[in-house]
């Protein structure tokens, strides 16, 4: 767990309020990539606040409502069909941007994770390697967005229940690959993806 301590870390560079920034949804073959943005105060109170990935899904669950009750947070989404005209390096930062950008407050700089800092955000910010497991804002951004993603993929799933994106969040697994193999492609799948696109190029050779 990250102390709450980190946070005067975030503060000392001499901007108030900072945010935190992290994506979840890059590595998908379907679904949305979807950032979150979060500032907390000094006296938010929330516990277990720490990386997503370490986090179990039920604990996210809880910390991201609380989040969002006590936090300012924001969320950024951007599309399949987006992603794919874009490009998921820009559909990366896009998220991120439109993740600030839902923020009540307008942060003076943004602590993003990762080793590349975003374009086109709509504050300076600086790229924080590991950050979402030494930030604390940023720790709790990771949260935010993984629990909105997952959110939506299971809704995605209601709709599509061939895939099990319910439990693998659109990533590749064999019940993916099966369901792919069984029920072809989604509006939903990343065509700009190599694994989706060679089954893309199968299907047109087929056809034609």
């Amino acid at each position: 767990m990250i102390s709450s301590a980190d946070l005067s870390r975030e503060i000392a560079c001499g901007f108030n309020p900072v945010c935190g920034v992290d994506e979840v949804g890059r590595g998908p073959w379907a679904g949305p990539i979807v950032a979150g943005a979060a500032i907390l105060s000094g006296n938010h109170g929330i516990e277990g606040i720490a990386d997503s990935k370490v986090v179990a899904r039920a604990e996210r669950e809880r910390i991201a409502a609380l989040l969002h009750q006590r936090a300012d947070v924001g969320i950024g989404i951007v599309e399949v069909a987006e992603l794919d005209l874009i490009g998921l390096t820009a559909a990366n930062d896009l998220a991120m941007a439109r993740a600030i950008g839902a923020l009540r407050r307008k942060p003076a700089f943004a602590i993003v994770d990762g080793k590349r800092r975003p374009r086109n955000l709509p504050c300076p910010c600086e790229a924080i390697i590991k950050g979402d497991a030494i930030s604390l804002s940023i720790a709790a951004a990771s949260i935010a967005a993984k629990v909105a993603r997952d959110r939506l993929m299971t809704a995605l799933a209601a709709t599509y229940p061939h895939y099990g994106w319910e439990t693998n969040a659109g990533y590749g697994t064999a019940k993916h690959r099966e369901g792919l193999f069984r029920h072809g492609l989604t509006p939903h799948h990343r065509r700009s993806f190599k694994p989706i696109a060679d089954i893309l190029l199968k299907e047109q050779r087929i056809e034609s």
